[in-house]
């Protein structure tokens, strides 16, 4: 056990914070009831998880290798399991999207030191093996998540999702105490906070000025304030990461159109796979009425297909270049997201089962190949840096991807009930909130009937309309790789080995969903 005692540690906390990046999705209907959430409270309660891991794994990872990456991990670990705790205590939406952040914070602190813990622990065969199993219960995790979500709701409530991690956090801790030793980075490096700040704040203006723009307008100007606070904040990040010794994110790889088209790729899988599913899921439970583990179990064919496909890339495209894989694995992405803008106010789940299925196709071919991509575009000793940027985009693409479908959905939700509904923007608001069922119960028993079918067929329309646009990120994104990523040549690195004498770790901080 003391071999792989650190392996088990560190799987157990990966398992548990990517399981909570897809475990609220099928839970969204029944939070929604229980805290009276409106349907940007839902995009927030998703969001603002993703959006901590985006804006802070980069730094959290800085910090790790300056303070420790073990303490780091078990502080986060800890932090984790109160915020997680809180969440399933609280008692409005307001509180349970701020203990939504704080369990990001939490997330990031392990997600960024995952990878760095195993590689100061396994060396050759052994190395291998752990990174392995590591990728394998990432992927476990997020293909889980729905399912175990909906299984928790149904059967005992949608406060245990968040309980749940309470003894497996308990075990993560005892374990990495007992059987990991601490490790840093090179001497001399210190935490980039004003990286790390402006960072912040540009993730986070910008996922607002979307989840806001569909209640207050796209050209209003609280919209457009907090897209200039997000451009401002995104220029005073690039001037800061050229000045300091040692930046979390050198700008100077975005000279590098490799690095540039496989970040976009890692912003566009997120999106286009997996922004659309939280309001599929509303649809499923709250206008079809499906409970919460089968509309949990409606989402398996994309993740099923996903780690089979991973698995056999793994070993039959082994060697083949990345813009293949990545490229082609996005372009099916956006094909399966196409497949899926065919939904009409009759349609049942069946109807979504050849786009999910091509679509987690697509998902199995780019998650193997897109941080060895993002490794082949940088230098060497830039290693831990592209790993880190790669999942940080990931995170990102989430959270942007879940705001601006869910956005563009309830607009289109609205024109479809405009003639309908007496206020079509506010009942398509409470629709995508996962309220169908207060609708109708406010309409008399006599225009029930034509009242449920308006209410479905302006659903379908906003989820066919959120499907298109993922469907031309994905292939637009998907071109732009086949176009841009190339093997390239670069310079050795400047600097020796870290601290503690461990060679460069690959990726700093995972590749999951």
């Amino acid at each position: 056990m003391r071999k792989w005692g650190p392996l088990v540690a560190v799987c157990l906390g990966t398992f548990m914070l990517l399981l909570d990046v897809t475990i609220v999705t099928v839970a969204l209907p029944a939070m929604a009831g229980a805290l009276n959430a409106s349907l940007s409270d839902l995009q927030w309660v998703i969001d603002i998880y993703a959006l901590a891991l985006a804006a802070l794994l980069m730094g959290a990872g800085s910090a790790a290798d300056t303070v420790g990456r073990r303490k780091v991990y078990v502080v986060g670990t800890v932090l984790f399991a109160l915020a997680s705790l809180a969440c399933g205590l609280s008692t409005g939406s307001g509180m349970l999207v701020a203990m939504r952040c704080v369990q990001g914070v939490g997330g990031a602190a392990m997600f960024a030191t995952t990878l760095s813990l195993l590689g100061s622990h396994y060396q050759g065969r052994d190395r291998g093996v752990a990174f392995g199993v590591w990728g394998s219960v990432s992927g476990a995790a997020a293909a889980l998540g729905p399912v175990l979500g909906g299984l928790l709701t149904q059967d005992l409530d949608w406060r245990w999702i968040f309980f749940v991690n309470l003894p497996v956090s308990v075990v993560a801790v005892v374990m990495t105490l007992r059987y990991v030793r601490e490790s840093r980075g090179a001497a001399g490096q210190r935490l980039d906070v004003w990286g790390t700040l402006s960072w912040t704040v540009f993730a986070g203006a910008v996922t607002y000025a979307v989840i806001r723009a569909n209640a207050v307008g796209w050209g209003s100007s609280r919209t457009l304030v907090m897209f200039v606070v997000a451009v401002l904040a995104l220029v005073a990040f690039l001037l800061v990461e050229r000045k300091v010794a040692h930046p979390m994110l050198d700008p100077r790889l975005f000279r590098g159109s490799s690095f540039v088209a496989v970040m976009l790729a890692a912003f566009a899988l997120n999106a286009a796979a997996f922004g659309v599913l939280p309001y599929t899921s509303i649809w499923l439970q709250t206008v079809l009425g499906f409970s919460p583990l089968k509309g949990g179990l409606v989402m398996v064919p994309l993740a099923a297909a996903a780690f089979v496909v991973a698995a056999l890339s793994g070993r039959l495209l082994h060697g083949a270049p990345a813009r293949y894989t990545v490229g082609g694995g996005l372009v099916l992405i956006g094909a399966g997201e196409l497949a899926m803008t065919v939904l009409k106010g009759s349609s049942g789940w069946t109807a979504l089962l050849a786009g999910l299925i091509v679509a987690g196709v697509g998902v199995g071919l780019v998650n193997p190949a897109l941080s060895q991509a993002a490794l082949a575009s940088v230098p060497p000793y830039r290693a831990g840096m592209a790993g880190g940027s790669v999942n940080t985009f990931r995170q990102l693409g989430y959270a942007l991807g879940v705001a601006l479908f869910g956005t563009l959905a309830a607009d289109r939700m609205a024109r479809s009930l405009t003639g309908h509904a007496p206020d079509p923007h506010g009942t398509a608001q409470a629709l995508a909130g996962g309220g169908a069922q207060g609708i109708l119960a406010h309409v008399p028993q006599s225009a029930r009937a034509a009242t449920g079918l308006a209410m479905r067929t302006a659903f379908t329309s906003g989820l066919d309309a959120a499907a298109l646009w993922a469907g031309v990120v994905g292939i637009v994104a998907g071109v732009l790789a086949l176009w841009l990523v190339r093997p390239q040549e670069h310079q050795a690195p400047p600097a020796g080995p870290a601290a503690d004498g461990t060679p460069a770790v690959p990726d700093r901080a995972g590749s999951a969903v």
